[in-house]
Formats: C-alpha cells, structure tokens, sequence
C-alpha cells in the first residue's frame, strides 16, 4: 500500500478528489501515461490517464484506453482521474468518440470493485455536452471540466460540475480559442464561479502553485513538466530532451485536433502552418499520426511536439516522487512567508 504524505496544504480540492497534494498531472492525449498517472498518484497528486486519440479505429483505441486504465490501476492504490476531450454531437450530446470511450471507462469501473474506488475522477474537455454532469455522477464519479473563458465555467459550474479547471493560454497542446492568459483568465473564474478552481498553464514549480492559490485557485494542473521527468518511460527519451532545450519563442500555436494548440517550433508546425495559411487543411488522422511521431519515434522535427511555453524555463529531468510534495511545500513556505508582516521578516 501506499503510504500518505505530509499534506503542507490541505483545502477542498485536495479533500474532494482524497489526494495529499494539490498537484494534478494534465490530461495528455494522445500519449500513454499510465505509469506517469500512477506515480504522481503515487506521490500524493492526481495522476490522469489519457485517451489514445480520435481518429482510426475507436473499437481500437478504446480497447488500449481500458489497459492503460487497468495498468494504471496495478502499479498505485491511490485515486486517478482519466482525461477525455468530450465535443458533441449536432443535438447537442456527447460526441460519437467520447461515448466510446467514456462507456469503456464505465465497464471497466463496473468489472473490478477496486478500480472502482480508485477511478473516481473525469476530466472533459473540448466541449460541454448536455447531460454529461449528471451521467458522471449517476456512476458515481467525480466531474472537472476544462475551460478557457469565464462564462464557459459559470455553463459548467451551474450544470453540478464538482470542479473547473481553468485553462489559460500559454498552456502546452490544446489551448483555449478565448487567448486568455492565466494571468487574468484565472481570478476571473474563481470570482465567478463557487466549486474549486483548478489553474492549468504555465506553472513549474511551488512558486506557480503558490501564485495560483492567491489568484483563487485551489489546485494547480500540470503537463509539459511532467512530461519531462524519469518517471515517463512510455515516451521516447528525446521528446523530453527536446522540451528541456526549449526557449523562450520556440513554441507557436496552430490549429489542432479541438483548435488552438500549442507545440514546438519545428519542420512539422512549419509544414502544417503553411498548409492552413494555403487553405489546405490537414486532416486530424494526421495531426495525430505526427503527434505519436514525436511521442513513439522520437522524431521531434518532423513530428509535432505538445508543449506549453513553460518549458522555455525547464533545464532537467524529475523525479515525480520527489517534485509533487516538494512544489506544495514550497508553495505552502511561500504562502507563510506572505502572512509574515515585512517587519517580522
């Protein structure tokens, strides 16, 4: 069994998903991240397994969602979330796509009374569809769902959802069509909205998270950094190597799978920049087969590079078992330091 951690800061979030740290490893779809979700599970976060893709054949890739769910589920005793970008139909529902593999979720829960306590969590995003909240709790389960404007979270908020992650623009793959940054996107949506508030983009150490918390948040979501770290071993090496070397600048936004997305600056942004600027799309089966490119091959030039502009400040691998209570403790010293009136200092 896993044993607790000293939890420097406790508040809703970290009560509601039963976690010891306000640490939430990103959704990161395409890519397999089982072991990665385990060991921040493991560590006192929020560990997330993501779904496979949306293209090809679903019955497929629904079926490795389902392993990488139960591979999860071997290697932590801890809660995990899993990650599904939801769109929706033409009537408003759940996308043909997501119900695949948001019903392969549910089996899976239904199979095995102790992934069933464990799997507790669901994070959407790319789309709110009607009735999506109340199917989630119906099974028992948590709801966050990831936004990029405020009146976005108020939908979602006012539907029961049980959290808001607030997504602001300089966040690694897909990124929000408002182009609001943290910054100002956040305490907007604290102040608008009464459920815990969860801040992804832009944060790499226990100063963001520290940052985050006076800006309204309750919990902070992380992706590019957990990325590079040895506890990603699904992932060729050198797309870790690749984000390490990243300045300021070398990332771009083009369009994506869901819209905006975020990815390094290199032969394949460049390739499909210049196919949208000729009004020449490029299909999501291939944006997809370039990402896995880059995630499987190791191709990270003429495969595309998920990353959020974080990474231009990241210059070596981490271990999760160390990063994840060592950002709330920093954050929770911070935040002490801030109470401290300056003449007691």
């Amino acid at each position: 069994m896993t044993a607790s951690h000293p939890a420097y800061i406790e508040n809703a979030y970290t009560r509601l998903m039963r976690i010891d740290h306000p640490v939430v490893q990103e959704g990161m779809g395409p890519f397999e991240t089982a072991r990665l979700a385990a060991a921040v599970s493991n560590a006192g976060g929020l560990g997330t397994v993501s779904v496979p893709g949306t293209a090809g054949d679903l019955r497929v890739a629904a079926a490795q969602f389902r392993a990488s769910i139960e591979k999860c589920a071997t290697l932590t005793d801890r809660p995990f979330a899993v990650n599904v970008p939801v769109g929706h139909s033409r009537s408003g529902g759940i996308a043909a796509f997501a119900r695949i593999y948001i019903e392969t979720m549910l089996e899976a829960r239904r199979a095995d009374s102790v992934l069933t306590g464990q799997l507790r969590v669901i994070t959407t995003s790319a789309g709110f569809p009607t009735g999506l909240t109340a199917m989630m709790h119906d099974a028992g389960m948590l709801h966050q769902h990831k936004v990029g404007a405020t009146r976005h979270a108020v939908r979602a908020a006012e539907a029961g959802v049980d959290a808001i992650i607030a997504a602001g623009l300089e966040m690694g793959g897909h990124a929000p069509r408002s182009g609001m940054h943290s910054l100002v996107l956040l305490p907007n949506v604290a102040d608008a909205v009464d459920v815990p508030v969860v801040l992804s983009g832009g944060v790499r150490d226990g100063r963001g998270l520290a940052a985050a918390i006076c800006l309204g948040a309750d919990a902070v979501a992380l992706g590019t950094r957990f990325a590079a770290s040895t506890d990603n071993p699904d992932w060729h090496p050198r797309y870790a190597e690749r984000v390490l070397a990243a300045g300021e600048g070398d990332d771009l936004l083009l369009d994506g799978v869901f819209g905006p997305c975020r990815v390094l600056r290199n032969a394949a942004a460049a390739q499909i920049t210049q196919a949208s600027a000729e009004n020449r799309a490029t299909s999501p089966a291939r944006k997809i087969e370039l990402m896995m490119r880059a995630q499987v091959e190791g191709d990270t030039e003429h495969g595309l590079v998920l990353m959020g502009q974080v990474a231009s400040g990241l210059r070596e691998l981490i271990s999760v078992a160390e990063f994840v209570p060592a950002i709330a403790r920093e954050a929770a010293e911070l935040l002490h330091l801030l109470s401290v009136p300056a003449s007691s200092r």
